[in-house]
């Protein structure tokens, strides 16, 4: 394929200009949102017991706290990336979305888990548990690109988003609730 009949074929599959950037910002958002939420699921339920104890590796809970927007942050450039990704394969469709953001995630994951174990203090299972959890969690943002790339009203894609993040912010009290994860406590 030349150059420029790739350059045409993005700016047709793109829509007419604004609306297309729009759909896109509308698209990643709800997933970076799915992410997050996951992201407090698993971290503030799944794994909170791995944080509990003092450690070399780990930041104290109050400066772990402060810089949670600085992960959320590299949460939004993997979305972006994960974006760009699907739409230059042509990915469609939520399962398939989640199929692909898995693999995406297993790799960026695997191999940053694999770095980290090979230079610092960090223990398996909590390298095991960011695996796993970030590879589901990209699998997720692909499933939501992968369902807007499909054609699925923004409307029905924020709705299930949200109805999923309140899940996942249930689940966590949840687990806390019932003492299968340490309360979280507000730093101070």
């Amino acid at each position: 394929m030349q150059p420029h009949e790739s350059r045409q074929s993005m700016l047709v599959d793109s829509g007419s200009g604004s609306i297309g950037a729009f759909r896109m910002a509308l698209s990643v958002s709800a997933a970076w949102v799915l992410s997050l939420g996951f992201d407090v699921f698993l971290h503030g339920g799944l794994l909170a017991k791995l944080y509990v104890s003092p450690s070399p590796f780990l930041l104290g809970p109050g400066d772990a706290f402060r810089r949670i927007p600085l992960g959320y942050l590299a949460f939004l450039v993997l979305t972006l990336t994960l974006y760009w990704t699907l739409r230059r394969l042509g990915v469609r469709g939520a399962i398939s979305g989640f199929r692909y953001g898995s693999a995406f995630g297993a790799v960026v994951w695997g191999a940053f888990a694999a770095g980290l174990y090979s230079i610092s203090t960090v223990t398996l299972p909590i390298l095991a548990g960011w695996w796993i959890g970030q590879t589901v969690e990209l699998g997720l943002a692909g499933a939501a690109l992968g369902a807007s790339e499909n054609g699925m009203s923004l409307k029905r894609i924020w709705a299930i988003v949200m109805g999923f993040v309140i899940a996942c912010i249930a689940g966590t009290i949840l687990l806390q609730s019932l003492g299968l994860a340490p309360p979280m406590k507000i730093a101070r």
